[in-house]
């Protein structure tokens, strides 16, 4: 082995990775994604679960049990309620994870023993319901004493009990089976969009379209639009799959769940092609979807649990289609919502695929030209 020629070629690899910015920059920020994703942003311990809070005794001894179970950390009230059906409705269309209702004769439950409160949860994430399960061993507030009870008697021990909605057997399919068709249009929309230009472009087709009466919106369209009905094809087989193996119920309309799947490939396809217009090969663009693929699946709420993630990791989030997606899905198949009820998330799909497509349109163009 000749040690000089060994090190030419050594000195080539160097020079090229240098050259190559995408790879050069995959190298260097990888590991420290991985490393903040896992060790900041990854947190299983859930606190400040959005929850709305119903006390309809409104007396010293109720407040101080909400004081009480605000002090875990486990809650924050984000949504105002004042009977028990508002709390179920919140519960349903996603704007609270948690709901405390506290019945009027609270006071008298507490001396005879009776559930003095209800903890109402959202169990079609498993991990939630588990979390607000420690809400039950919060201690009811003591200090009012009973002045008609005898003194020799002592008080039972008052009770919360936790009702879990959508899927009190806490199976793992009913959460994962719906996030799985966030997860695969999101692996295969991307990618598959990302290659398809950049396959044209090292082929040597490009110029052969280029030379044709295209424009740079139809060429994109006509890449793009069959891989709509491939995603469709796809959703399709979950739900059949998932209905078959698992049982995942389909409590919303049939609809919504397309309408909402179409939101996502939407979104993931005019991605694909911003990744494509940008990317010089097909590695390239395969790097860069890999980019894309880790933190939505790590900060969507799809493997660890969306409310135990930092604020800063939670804004980061919020910028991936997945995690707009994931509440949609489950709204819609879980908690029988409708789109409308989940407004937010679908206006921002709409945002996201709009910009994206934008940017990649403005790309093509200057390439073009």
């Amino acid at each position: 082995m000749n040690l000089r020629r060994l090190w030419a070629i050594m000195q080539k690899e160097i020079r090229q990775l240098r050259r190559d910015r995408i790879t050069l920059a995959m190298i260097m920020v990888m590991p420290i994604l991985q490393l903040v994703l896992f060790g900041y942003a990854i947190n299983l311990n859930l606190r400040g679960l959005d929850a709305a809070i119903a006390d309809q005794a409104q007396t010293s001894g109720s407040r101080a049990l909400v004081m009480d179970m605000l002090a875990t950390d486990v809650i924050r009230p984000v949504a105002s309620a004042h009977t028990p059906e508002e709390v179920v409705d919140l519960i349903r269309r996603g704007r609270i994870n948690v709901g405390v209702v506290i019945p009027p004769d609270f006071e008298a439950r507490r001396q005879d023993g009776r559930p003095v409160a209800q903890v109402l949860v959202d169990g079609s994430d498993a991990t939630v319901a588990g979390a607000a399960a420690q809400l039950a061993q919060t201690p009811v507030d003591s200090r009012l004493p009973d002045l008609h009870a005898p003194y020799a008697s002592t008080p039972p021990v008052p009770r919360i009990v936790v009702t879990s909605f959508y899927n009190p057997e806490r199976r793992s399919a009913i959460n994962i089976v719906p996030g799985l068709i966030g997860v695969i249009l999101t692996m295969t929309m991307v990618l598959f969009t990302a290659i398809a230009i950049v396959r044209e472009r090292e082929r040597g087709n490009m110029e052969l379209l280029i030379a044709t009466p295209l424009t740079s919106t139809e060429l994109m369209l006509g890449k793009v639009v069959p891989y709509v009905l491939i995603g469709l094809v796809q959703t399709t087989v979950i739900l059949a799959l998932g209905r078959w193996l698992f049982d995942v119920p389909i409590r919303g309309s049939l609809l919504d769940v397309y309408l909402a799947a179409l939101l996502l490939i939407a979104s993931n396809l005019t991605l694909g092609l911003l990744i494509s217009s940008r990317a010089q090969s097909q590695f390239q663009a395969m790097q860069m979807t890999f980019f894309i693929f880790l933190p939505s699946i790590l900060l969507s709420g799809f493997m660890f649990p969306f409310s135990g993630m930092p604020v800063a990791a939670q804004w980061i989030a919020e910028l991936l289609p997945l995690t707009h997606f994931l509440r949609l899905i489950r709204g819609i198949m879980l908690r029988n919502a409708g789109l409308l009820d989940l407004w937010g998330d679908a206006l921002a799909l709409i945002v996201f695929t709009a910009v994206m497509m934008a940017g990649a349109i403005l790309r093509f163009r200057k390439r073009l030209d």
